[in-house]
C-alpha cells in the first residue's frame, strides 16, 4: 500500500483505533499501548500491551499486532503494510518491525527513555538495515501520552496508599 494513499485523517482514525486499545490495556492494568497492521486498508492485525497478563516479556502491543498479522495472512513478511501504534517502539520491537518488512511506521508520542525510532536509538528508519520502514512520530500524540501520564499517576498514587 503506498502511504500516499492515505489522507491524514485515515490516519488519525487508524490511530484512534489504537488508543482504544491502549485504554484496554490500561483498563486491565497494563501499560497503555495499542498497535494496529493494516494491509490494503484493513486491519490484518492488532495487539495491545499484554506482559503482566501474559507472563511474557515480550508481549508488547507491536508484537502481539505482528503476530496476529502474519498469522492472517499467513507469511511473517508483512510486505506493503503500514504499522500504527500509540507510543514510539522500544528496540525488541523496532527490531520485529524490520524484521517483518513493515513499510510504514506511525505512531503517537515519543519515548525518550527506550524509544528506536527515533529518540533514544534510530532502529526503524534505519538507511544501513536491508529493510528500513518509514517513519512518521507525533501521530495524536498528545492523547497517547495522556493515556500514559494517567496509567502512571495512578500507580504512583496507589503506591503512596501503602
Amino acid at each position: 500500500m503506498s502511504d500516499n494513499n492515505l489522507t491524514q485523517t485515515s490516519h488519525e482514525d487508524w490511530m484512534r483505533k489504537c488508543l482504544r486499545l491502549a485504554t484496554k490495556a490500561m483498563l486491565e492494568d497494563e501499560v497503555p499501548v495499542g498497535a494496529i497492521v493494516v494491509h490494503k486498508g484493513k486491519i490484518i492485525g492488532q495487539g495491545y500491551n499484554q506482559c503482566n497478563s501474559l507472563n511474557d516479556a515480550t508481549a508488547h502491543a507491536e508484537m502481539l499486532a505482528i503476530t496476529a498479522a502474519s498469522n492472517t495472512i499467513g507469511d511473517w513478511r508483512l510486505n506493503d503494510c503500514t504499522m500504527y501504534v500509540t507510543k514510539e517502539p522500544c528496540p525488541m520491537c523496532a527490531g520485529a518491525i524490520v524484521n517483518s518488512r513493515i513499510e510504514f511506521l506511525y505512531f503517537g508520542c515519543y519515548d525518550e527513555d527506550y524509544g528506536a525510532c527515533g529518540s533514544k536509538f534510530e532502529i526503524c528508519g534505519n538507511v544501513s538495515l536491508n529493510t528500513p520502514a518509514v517513519v512518521r512520530g507525533n501521530l495524536l500524540a498528545g492523547e497517547s501520552l495522556a493515556l500514559l501520564q494517567e496509567y502512571f499517576f495512578k500507580k504512583r498514587q496507589k503506591k503512596k496508599e501503602f
